[in-house]
């Protein structure tokens, strides 16, 4: 165990978690735990936790702790945290580590409390920060100046829009939606076209393998196999490219509508500094491919996938903790 506290960033999402120190990445972990619900006791988390979905008898439940962004069992959460913290030798009896966990914009007072409670669990030295604030800094945007600068963030529960400036948020909207909605509507369209029921583990993986948010010019292919919604029996299916790009219409023109409500409650000068710069694009859910060029065509302005998407948020979590001079609007001491 460590001797003398440490700097822990923190981005606790719903999907993954990933845990920063300065500028190093000490851990990637799905947010998922296997768990005992009559010993109330956690058997498995993290990646080890993953691999068990679907895969286990009914004496064991594999889920994740976190919904939309914000924690659904918080008993779970914390006891993640735990591990998270325990894993990366940060626990220690005399200088308990000094974390910066990232909420999502604009959640309510409850939600948020929520996860400041879970990480007080951890550490009695928590600070909170905007998870758009957090990713503005991971990837070194100018936003201590009073020019404008806005980023996307595509996570798995939330999608995030945000404009900044002067080290705070001015205009923002968090949607309850993000990369498991992206799953649950592949699934919708695979059983609505071929009579085929998947889960949500095999949509994702077609999403990541086959998915583009724009058509290409040589789709790819995937064959998978589902539940015949009629027999009940396996049945493999051939899934391509354009199968996914059909399916994920009508969620990412709800993420494009609800970018364009942010623009419009965004002040002129600002939007004029956006259009010169582009729009940032990071979280999970910019991994897939065309999305920048999707949200270019329907924006009118410039979108660009940053360098460090999945990791930009904890990143700037932990960046932070030495610029609480900078931050006192937005990192809060819980």
């Amino acid at each position: 165990m460590a001797l003398f506290s440490r700097e822990f960033g923190i981005d606790l999402g719903t999907m993954n978690s990933v845990l920063a120190e300065g500028d190093k990445i000490l851990m990637i972990e799905p947010t998922v735990v296997a768990w005992i619900p009559n010993e109330r006791i956690m058997v498995e988390w993290g990646q080890a936790a993953y691999d068990m979905m679907g895969k286990v008898s009914e004496t064991i439940e594999v889920f994740r702790p976190l919904k939309n962004g914000v924690i659904a069992e918080y008993y779970h959460t914390e006891a993640f945290l735990k591990e998270m913290i325990q894993k990366s030798g940060g626990k220690s009896f005399l200088f308990p580590p000094k974390i910066c966990i990232t909420i999502p914009y604009n959640v309510t007072s409850v939600e948020s409390r929520a996860v400041k409670e879970a990480a007080l669990e951890v550490s009695r030295d928590v600070y909170s920060l905007p998870q758009p604030v957090a990713a503005a800094l991971g990837i070194d945007l100018p936003i201590g100046t009073p020019t404008g600068n806005m980023i996307i963030s595509l996570g798995g529960g939330t999608n995030q829009a945000a404009v900044m400036a002067m080290w705070d948020v001015v205009t923002g909207h968090t949607a309850r939606t993000g990369g498991l909605a992206l799953d649950d509507a592949i699934a919708a369209h695979i059983r609505k076209k071929f009579g085929v029921l998947i889960g949500q583990t095999t949509a994702e993986k077609l999403k990541i393998n086959i998915g583009s948010a724009i058509q290409i010019d040589e789709p790819k292919s995937m064959e998978v196999q589902g539940q015949d919604q009629v027999s009940g029996l396996p049945k493999p299916v051939l899934v391509t490219t354009d199968d996914i790009v059909d399916a994920l219409e009508q969620p990412l023109q709800a993420l494009v509508d609800m970018v364009k409500h942010v623009l419009e409650k965004t002040p002129p000068e600002l939007i004029s500094d956006i259009i010169d710069r582009g729009v940032a694009l990071c979280g999970g859910g910019a991994l897939l491919p065309g999305i920048d060029k999707y949200l270019t065509k329907a924006l009118g302005i410039p979108a660009y996938l940053v360098d460090n998407p999945v990791t930009c948020t904890a990143e700037g979590a932990a960046k932070a903790l030495s610029m609480r001079n900078h931050l006192k609007r937005s990192l809060i001491k819980v």
